[in-house]
């Protein structure tokens, strides 16, 4: 359980890290318009990023 979790985890970081990495001004960007969303819009891509990541999980099982 434990080596699944950090295997996750660090993939998740990977995968974060990615964006600034290759892309740093469109990485910019899209802080700069994450900002001007209200917070219901950012809770929506939240919800809609736990659900599509749990679905995957649960397909990869």
């Amino acid at each position: 359980m434990k080596s699944w979790l950090f295997s996750s985890f660090g993939l998740m970081l990977i995968l974060e890290g990615l964006m600034p990495l290759c892309f740093p001004e469109g990485w910019r960007e899209t802080f700069r318009k994450l900002i001007k969303m209200k917070s219901g819009q950012i809770r929506f891509m939240g919800l809609m990023s736990f659900l599509f990541g749990l679905i995957f999980l649960l397909l990869g099982r």
